[in-house]
């Protein structure tokens, strides 16, 4: 099949997709597809992705709240049954299916997909035009309040983790997907929570406090030593999901040295917080500009939500990168902050985590 596919100007190091998951899920479906063939469906495959200039990133292990669901119908985020708790065990094998599907398609791909557990390791991937894959899981169920699983996964390849989805969990507390609605909803970290923080430190697994509620957000800021690193979430001054980051956090994102990754979901980015894929993609800049001027240069990122959100029409899949920036491009970004976005600082970010 011929595309008029235009690759991104550099490459792109993303802090946030799902496509495991949906790979996982599609083969639960009974309609499983391949990671190396041209799909119609998902957001990334290996072909649209060397197209784009798609240099991997974190690659989300995320556990639904009923793993044996029936999945042929759609997620709704309205109803209860998809926020109840995961048991350990249950969330554990299912995101073992993830990490395995992911070991297979490294040993598949004859060289050009490349799981990652260093950032020297990202580095050269992306130098070398490979997809990196640093596993990351979001929402910590999989992991028992002993963290026994924690080494085992982490000795497996595990490098980034978020503490909770938008759900309770033994560790902490998540927002709910809420609009308008300010994050400071619920309880802070669990004692479990605090001790997963230190463990994550010791270790140098990064922290995600994307989907954590504002309270366990002050509190993992008190106890970390670590940069505070949000991997897809964007502002809430211009768009009050409590999904997003307020101001005051962002503060707290700067003073430690973090990163935030814009998430391309629609109803995070548009001002009214609806759903309408005809978002234009100057949105998108309008987030990325109030964080460079809040938080510098150093600590703004893309965290797609590939494979797990509604997308911009205009960017459609991972095939339009390069449209997004040609759009930062036009506001005014320059090429040594294009690049510093499209990928370096998911490399420092992770540098700064394991150092």
């Amino acid at each position: 099949m011929q595309t008029n596919v235009s690759k991104s100007p550099f490459p792109v190091f993303d802090g946030h997709n799902d496509t495991l998951l949906k790979l996982e899920i599609d083969a639960m479906k009974g309609t499983e597809r391949s990671f190396f063939d041209r799909s119609t469906t998902g957001h990334i495959d290996m072909v649209r992705a060397q197209e784009a200039g798609f240099a991997g990133g974190l690659f989300a292990m995320f556990v639904p709240s009923n793993p044996e669901q029936d999945f042929t119908r759609p997620f709704n985020p309205k109803d209860p049954a998809n926020y109840q708790p995961v048991p350990q065990k249950s969330a554990y094998d299912f995101t073992r299916r993830m990490l395995e599907r992911a070991e297979q398609i490294e040993a598949q791909s004859e060289g050009n997909v490349v799981i990652c557990r260093t950032p020297d390791e990202n580095r050269t991937a992306v130098e070398a035009g490979q997809i990196a894959i640093s596993l990351h899981i979001e929402g910590a169920e999989a992991i028992d309040t002993n963290l026994y699983a924690l080494e085992e996964l982490y000795g497996l390849g595990l490098r980034s983790l978020g503490l909770v989805w938008s759900r309770e969990n033994d560790f902490g507390y998540g927002v709910p997907m809420a609009y308008p609605a300010s994050p400071d909803i619920g309880p802070g970290l669990t004692g479990a929570g605090r001790d997963l923080v230190r463990a994550c430190n010791q270790l140098g697994v990064l922290l995600d406090v994307s989907h954590l509620n504002e309270k366990g957000f002050w509190d993992l800021a008190r106890i970390t030593d670590r940069p505070i690193v949000a991997s897809h979430s964007n502002v809430h001054a211009i768009c009050e999901s409590s999904r997003n980051l307020t101001d005051k956090q962002l503060d707290a994102i700067k003073e430690s040295g973090g990163l935030v990754g814009i998430n391309f979901h629609v109803a995070f980015l548009r001002k009214d917080g609806g759903h309408s894929r005809d978002t234009p993609l100057s949105v998108i800049a309008d987030h990325a500009a109030y964080l460079v001027d809040r938080l510098g240069e150093d600590s703004v990122a893309l965290g797609s939500d590939f494979d797990g959100c509604v997308l911009p029409r205009d960017i459609g899949d991972v095939t339009g990168l390069a449209r997004l920036m040609e759009e930062l491009d036009a506001r005014g970004f320059n090429t040594q902050v294009l690049e510093k976005i499209a990928w370096k600082n998911w490399i420092s970010a992770l540098e700064k985590a394991s150092a």
